[in-house]
């Protein structure tokens, strides 16, 4: 497995082996041991599946006082995966990255506690799987604007893009809920 820094601190590409031939493939989908070893010591409780069409704009979700960190892959087709990082007193507090995930790269991306998360679905539909380090809970969600231009995200977009009701009334970047810790 390869890790590789993302332009925003602590948020890792990860690049997993991948074994081929005429049958297909085997990787490591998430190896504990390995993950630890990259620096990701943390302890996930809740696997999660979503499936989206063409255009579909997930995010930037997060949740205040159950901060999850999350591992993302795609399994089917690829998408635009954006972290903007929410810690007051971080270094990079209100900056974005992006990578492009998709079943052919393999790639994941591990977004630590304290980011907020969306993704842009680029092809036909995407399979994005996700491990969490906390479970789900309604009353911490948050919601910062997808198109918010103190974060500036740079989408790619191909049209008007598909939100959700809720995240068609998220909060301008200024009035989000933040984390009040520091970087590590």
């Amino acid at each position: 497995m390869q890790v590789i820094p993302s332009a925003v601190p602590d948020v890792l590409v990860i690049e997993p082996r991948i074994f081929g031939d005429a049958r297909g493939f085997f990787m490591e989908s998430y190896n504990e041991r390995d993950m630890y070893a990259a620096g990701i010591d943390v302890h996930f409780v809740q696997d999660n599946h979503s499936r989206s069409a063409r255009n579909v704009l997930r995010g930037l979700h997060y949740q205040i006082t159950r901060p999850q960190g999350k591992l993302i892959r795609v399994t089917s087709g690829r998408i635009f995966d954006v972290a903007v990082d929410l810690r007051a007193g971080s270094t990079s507090f209100g900056q974005w990255t992006s990578v492009e995930l998709s079943a052919e790269n393999h790639r994941m991306l591990w977004i630590p506690a304290g980011f907020a998360h969306g993704f842009l679905v680029l092809s036909e539909f995407a399979d994005v799987l996700y491990k969490a380090s906390d479970y789900y809970a309604p009353e911490a969600e948050r919601a910062v604007r997808w198109n918010d231009p103190q974060i500036g995200i740079d989408w790619p977009l191909d049209g008007e893009p598909i939100l959700s009701a809720k995240d068609a009334v998220a909060a301008p970047f200024a009035q989000a809920d933040i984390f009040e810790m520091t970087a590590e």
